[in-house]
C-alpha cells in the first residue's frame, strides 16, 4: 500500500494530482467532500449548494447555469437562494478547530453567522450572532434575525462607567424592571433591500411575515420593560413602516398578512401573565380602516401562544389554531413553614410518581415523548373575511386538518380512536371531509393504515384512496365509493411485501388540475383513472412490467399546502429503476396518452433534487460506484442534454477504488436472489479473497450507488475494497414467523455463491449489521459457522424480554414491531411463545463458533442497549469469543465523531485480524480496564 504522506508531498493537492493514486485511508474519508442541500432559484438561473467533508468546515459552492463563473463561500453551510438567483445566503458555523479548543462552556457561546453573497458581482457581506435568516418569496428582501441579546450594538447607549455617581442608583432602577420570559424577548430584525443595497433595522421583533408578492413586511414589536407592544406594517419597496395596532399592557404574538394586501392579522393576550397560560386574541385590520376588527373568543374555544395564522392564497379566509382552554403551569408546592414538613399533601405534592394505567391511551413513556407537541397542538379553525364568520374545523375528537386551498372541503383525520392499539397493532387513522362553511365532519375512510393516506380531488368532488390491494373512488355528493379496480389482474398491492400485515399499495399520484383524472401506481407501471367514466389506463402502455422498470412521475412543485396539478395533456418526466439491471432512467410520457419515452438510461443512478418554480430548469445527479454523484442541470424534458456543474468525482479520481457487479443465485427454497459484489482494488482474476457481508433487506439496488464516504456505524466499503476486501451486500426475502431462518438461508446460499465463483476465501468470510441487520449477524452465527468474525451493531439477541420493551426514541412500545412490523413474527408473545424463543439468537449461544463484537450506544433509542448485554453474557457464560464496546451517551446510531471513528478502526483491526490473520490489538486480546479521566474545564 502507498503511504499517503509521499503522495501528499507530490501532490499539492488531493485534486491537482491526476497520476498517481492515493490509499483510501481513515484520513482520505474524513476529508472527503460531498454535496448536500443543493436550492435552485425559483427562475431556473443559479444554485447553491454546501460542499461538506465528514470532518471538518463546510464551503458553499454558488453557480448560475449557463456559465462557467462560480463563488465558493468559506465555512458556508444551510444554503438560500433568492428568487432570481443574484443573491445566495449560507449559514456561517463556528469553525470545527474553534469548538474543538473551546471548553464546554465556551462551546455554548460560540455563535453562527450568515454571508450574503451577490452572485453577479462575487461581493460577500458577513453578519454575526445570526440566529435565523430567509428571504422572502419574491425575492427582494432578505431578512436577519439576530441572537437574543447581540441586537443591534450601534443602537445601544454606553453603560455607565464604575465609578460612575449615578451607576448605584441607575442599578436599583433596573432590579424594579419587570423579568421578561425568553419566550417573550424580542430580538433585533435586520430587513435587507437586496435591489438598494439598504437595510433598517428593527428592534424587539418576536415574530415576523414577508407577504409573498413582496409588497410588505408584518412584524410583532414586544418590549414588556418599556410597555411597547406594536403590529408594524412595512411597505417594502420605500422602507415606510405603518403602526396597525399598539399597546402598553398587551403582548403580541403571531402575525401574518393577505395576499392582496387587503388584511393583517394579528395575536395578543395579557403581557402581564405568563406566556404558559397567557389567553390571546385575535384581531383583523383591513387596509384603509382605522379600527380592528376582534374575533370574540367562545367558551369553548380560545386561543394561546401556540395560535398560528395563514391566509389562503384567495385572500378569502384566515386560518387559525385554537384551543379548548389556556391554563397556568402547575407548580410543586414548597415547604414554607415548619408545619408544612408535616403536612401530607404538601410533602406528596413534591413526590416524583407517573401511574400507568391499563386505559391510558398512550402508554406513559410515549405519553411523555408526545408532551411537548400536544402542548403546542392547536385545532385549525377558519375566518371567512367577507362573513367574519369563524368555524371551527378540528376539535378534539378528529384533531388533525390537512390545511390547504380548498374553497369547500377538507380532509381531516384521527387516530385518537387506536391510540391504544399502537402498542401491538401499528398506526392506523380515521379520514374525514370537513366543511369549510359549516364545520360538519363526514367520515368516509376508517381505520386506514397512516402509509395510505388519502387523497382528495381539486375540484373537491372526489377523494381516492388504496384499500386492501384496490383503488378507490369516493363521490362526495353521493357518498358513494367504486372499486375502479375491480377484476383487475394486475395487482396493486406490494408484491414485495413480507410482513405479517396487509400489503399496502404502491401509492397515488398527481390530479389532473380539473378532476378528471388522477394517477396510481402499480409496481412497474403508471396507471390514469378518470373520475367519470371509471376507465383507467397505463400511461406507460405496460411497458413496466413487460421490462421490469418501475416508473414513477418526478420533477413536481408538491409543497404541504399546495399539492402538484397537472394539465389535461401536461408532458410529464418519469424516473424509471430497471429491476433487472438495477439501473435508472429517465423517461417522457403525457398525461391521457398511453405511451413512454426514453430520454437516457444506463448503469448508474440518477436523482432528481431540485427544480426551479417558475421554469423547466432541473438539477440532478448520476452515479455509479465508481462515480461521485455530482449535480447535472437541463431542461425538464431534455435530461439527457445536461450540463455538468460539479466536479466533486475529481478528489475520487486520485484513489484506489473498486468496482460493483450484481450478482445472481438460488436461494435453498428455490428461490432466485440478488445481490452485490464490490471487489477489491486492483482485483487480480482467479485470486480469492476475505469477504467481508454487509446487508439489512433488499441490497441489490445499490448497484450503482456511490459508496458513502463517511465514518460511522457501517463499514466504509471503499475504505475495505482498498484494503483488499471484497464487499457482498446480499439481498434478504423473509418468511413470515421465521426471520431469522429465512435470513441464514439467504445468506448463507449468497456466501456460498462467492466461494463457488473463486471469489470468497471459504476461510475468510466476516459479517456485519446494525440493528435489524445486527439481529440477523447474531442469530445467523447461532445456526451456522460459514462465517469467521461478526459484528453485531446494537442487535435485539432475546425476542421475549424485547417484545415487553420499550423504544427510548419515541416511548413507543416494542411489541407492534414483533406482531406486525420489521420483526415479522406475527403473534404476540403469550399466543405464540416457541417462536419467538426459536428467533432468538440468545438461546442457541452454546452453537456459536464465531467470535463476535458487539456494539451498542448505552442511550440508545430504538433498541433498548440491555439486548446486548443478555447476548454478551450468554456468550460470556458459555465461554464463547466475544467483545462488547459500549459507546458512552450514545444513541442508536453513533453521533460523536471521536467514536464514530474508534469504532471504525476497531472494526477493521477485528476483521483484519480474524479474516486476515494480522496480530490483535491488545484491546482484542487483553480487554481495557476502566479508568476516569480529568473532566475538560
Amino acid at each position: 500500500m502507498k503511504p499517503l504522506p509521499t503522495l501528499s508531498l507530490l501532490c499539492a493537492s488531493l485534486f491537482s494530482c491526476a497520476a498517481l493514486s492515493a490509499d483510501v485511508t481513515p484520513d482520505v474519508i474524513m476529508k472527503f467532500e460531498s454535496l448536500k442541500k443543493p436550492v435552485l432559484s425559483a427562475n431556473g438561473s443559479a444554485f447553491a449548494v454546501e460542499v461538506s467533508p465528514d470532518r471538518g468546515d463546510s464551503h458553499g459552492l454558488v453557480k448560475r447555469l449557463g456559465s462557467e463563473q462560480r463563488f465558493t463561500v468559506a465555512g458556508g453551510s444551510k444554503p438560500l437562494i433568492s428568487r432570481d438567483g443574484r443573491f445566495a445566503a449560507f449559514a456561517i458555523a463556528p469553525s470545527l478547530l474553534e469548538q474543538e479548543k473551546a471548553s464546554p462552556k465556551a462551546r455554548k457561546k460560540l455563535k453562527a453567522g450568515l454571508a450574503l453573497l451577490d452572485t453577479q458581482t462575487g461581493k460577500e457581506t458577513r453578519y454575526d450572532k445570526v440566529k435565523e435568516f430567509a428571504f422572502n418569496e419574491a425575492g427582494t428582501h432578505l431578512a436577519i434575525w439576530y441572537e437574543a441579546g447581540d441586537d443591534a450594538d450601534s443602537d445601544k447607549k454606553d453603560e455607565p462607567e464604575a465609578n460612575d455617581n449615578n451607576s448605584k442608583v441607575k442599578a436599583k432602577e433596573s432590579d424594579k424592571k419587570p423579568k421578561v420570559d425568553k419566550y417573550d424577548k424580542g430580538r433585533t430584525l435586520e430587513v435587507v433591500n437586496l435591489k438598494a443595497v439598504s437595510s433598517e433595522k428593527l428592534a424587539h421583533v418576536t415574530a415576523y411575515y414577508f407577504d409573498k408578492a413582496g409588497r410588505s413586511l408584518v412584524v410583532a414589536q414586544n418590549d414588556i420593560a418599556s410597555n411597547l407592544h406594536r403590529v408594524q406594517r412595512m411597505n417594502l419597496a420605500s422602507g415606510e413602516l405603518q403602526v396597525i395596532a399598539g399597546y402598553v399592557d398587551q403582548q403580541i404574538g403571531a402575525v401574518s398578512a393577505s395576499e392582496d394586501g387587503k388584511y393583517v392579522a394579528f395575536t395578543y393576550g395579557k403581557a402581564s401573565d405568563a406566556p404558559w397560560g397567557r389567553e390571546y386574541h385575535l384581531a383583523l385590520h383591513q387596509a384603509g380602516s382605522d379600527k380592528l376588527h376582534r374575533v370574540a373568543n367562545s367558551d369553548e374555544w380560545t386561543l394561546n401562544r401556540y395560535s398560528e395564522l395563514t391566509f389562503s392564497e384567495d385572500s378569502k379566509r384566515l386560518f387559525f389554531g385554537r384551543v379548548p382552554e389556556v391554563s397556568q403551569q402547575l407548580e410543586l408546592p414548597k415547604v414554607a413553614k415548619a408545619d408544612d414538613l408535616y403536612d401530607t399533601e404538601v410533602i406528596t405534592g413534591q413526590r416524583e410518581l407517573r401511574v400507568w394505567h391499563g386505559d391510558d391511551p398512550r402508554i406513559k413513556p410515549n405519553e411523555v415523548k408526545q408532551y411537548k407537541k400536544e402542548l403546542k397542538r392547536t385545532y385549525l379553525a377558519v375566518l371567512h373575511l367577507g362573513s367574519k364568520q369563524v368555524v371551527q374545523l378540528a376539535d378534539q375528537a378528529v384533531p388533525d386538518v390537512e390545511l390547504g386551498q380548498q374553497q369547500r372541503f377538507m380532509l381531516a383525520s384521527t387516530d385518537v380512536p387506536y391510540l391504544k392499539m399502537i402498542t401491538w397493532a401499528g398506526f392506523y387513522r380515521d379520514y374525514y371531509l370537513v366543511d369549510l362553511n359549516t364545520g360538519r365532519k363526514q367520515a368516509f375512510l376508517v381505520q386506514q393504515p397512516v402509509s395510505q393516506a388519502p387523497s382528495l380531488s381539486p375540484n373537491e368532488r372526489f377523494v381516492a384512496y388504496y384499500q386492501q390491494g384496490n383503488i378507490f373512488l369516493y363521490q362526495i355528493a353521493q357518498d358513494s365509493r367504486v372499486k375502479l379496480t375491480k377484476d383487475f389482474k394486475t395487482p396493486f398491492a406490494d408484491e414485495d411485501h413480507d410482513y405479517p400485515s396487509v400489503a399496502p399499495g404502491y401509492g397515488l399520484g398527481p390530479w389532473v388540475e380539473d378532476g378528471s383524472a388522477f394517477l396510481a401506481y402499480d409496481k412497474y407501471d403508471i396507471w390514469q383513472f378518470n373520475t367519470d367514466s371509471r376507465d383507467a389506463f397505463r400511461i406507460t402502455a405496460a411497458k413496466g412490467r413487460k421490462a421490469q422498470i418501475q416508473y414513477r412521475v418526478t420533477g413536481l412543485l408538491d409543497k404541504a399546502d399546495k399539492p402538484d396539478l397537472l394539465k389535461p395533456d401536461q408532458s410529464l418526466l418519469l424516473h424509471g429503476y430497471n429491476e433487472r439491471t438495477k439501473g435508472d432512467g429517465f423517461y417522457s410520457a403525457k398525461v391521457g396518452v398511453s405511451g413512454v419515452k426514453p430520454l437516457m438510461e444506463g448503469d448508474y443512478k440518477l436523482k432528481l433534487l431540485a427544480r426551479a418554480e417558475q421554469g423547466e430548469q432541473v438539477l440532478f445527479s448520476k452515479e455509479r460506484f465508481d462515480l461521485y454523484p455530482d449535480l447535472y442541470a437541463s431542461e425538464l424534458q431534455s435530461p439527457e442534454q445536461a450540463t455538468r456543474q460539479t466536479r466533486i468525482d475529481d478528489q475520487k479520481r486520485q484513489l484506489d477504488w473498486g468496482n460493483a457487479e450484481l450478482v445472481h443465485w438460488t436461494n435453498g427454497d428455490g428461490k432466485p436472489l440478488d445481490g452485490v459484489l464490490i471487489k477489491p482494488s486492483n482485483y487480480v482474476a482467479g485470486k480469492r479473497y476475505p469477504v467481508l457481508v454487509y446487508f439489512y433487506r433488499f441490497m441489490s439496488d445499490r448497484l450503482h450507488a456511490f459508496p458513502d464516504m463517511k465514518l460511522n456505524h457501517r463499514p466504509n466499503f471503499a475504505w475495505y475494497a482498498d484494503n483488499g476486501y471484497a464487499i457482498f451486500l446480499p439481498d434478504i426475502r423473509f418468511e413470515v414467523g421465521y426471520p431469522g431462518a429465512s435470513s441464514v438461508q439467504a445468506l448463507t446460499s449468497g456466501v456460498q455463491k462467492l466461494i463457488d465463483m473463486g471469489i470468497a476465501d471459504a476461510n475468510a468470510v466476516g459479517i456485519q449489521g446494525h440493528s435489524w441487520g445486527g439481529y440477523q449477524t447474531a442469530f445467523a452465527v447461532t445456526q451456522t459457522s460459514i462465517f469467521k468474525a461478526a459484528v453485531s451493531g446494537a442487535p435485539v439477541s432475546n425476542m421475549t424480554s424485547a417484545y415487553s420493551g420499550i423504544r427510548h426514541g419515541t416511548g413507543l412500545a416494542r411489541q407492534f414491531q414483533y406482531e406486525t412490523g420489521q420483526s415479522r413474527i406475527g403473534e404476540s408473545l403469550f399466543k405464540s411463545p416457541q417462536k419467538y424463543i426459536e428467533n432468538s439468537p440468545v438461546f442457541y449461544v452454546e452453537r456459536i463458533k464465531t467470535p463476535m463484537m458487539i456494539m451498542f450506544g448505552d442511550k440508545d433509542d430504538a433498541v433498548p442497549w440491555e439486548q446486548g448485554v443478555e447476548l454478551y453474557l450468554a456468550m460470556r457464560r458459555a465461554g464463547k469469543d466475544v467483545v462488547f464496546l459500549q459507546y458512552q451517551d450514545e444513541p442508536h446510531h453513533l453521533k460523536k465523531y471521536p467514536n464514530k471513528l474508534d469504532y471504525s478502526l476497531r472494526m477493521m483491526q477485528y476483521f483484519d485480524h480474524y479474516l486476515k490473520g494480522k496480530p490483535a490489538p491488545e484491546w482484542l486480546t487483553r480487554g481495557e480496564a476502566y479508568q476516569e479521566f480529568k473532566k475538560a474545564g
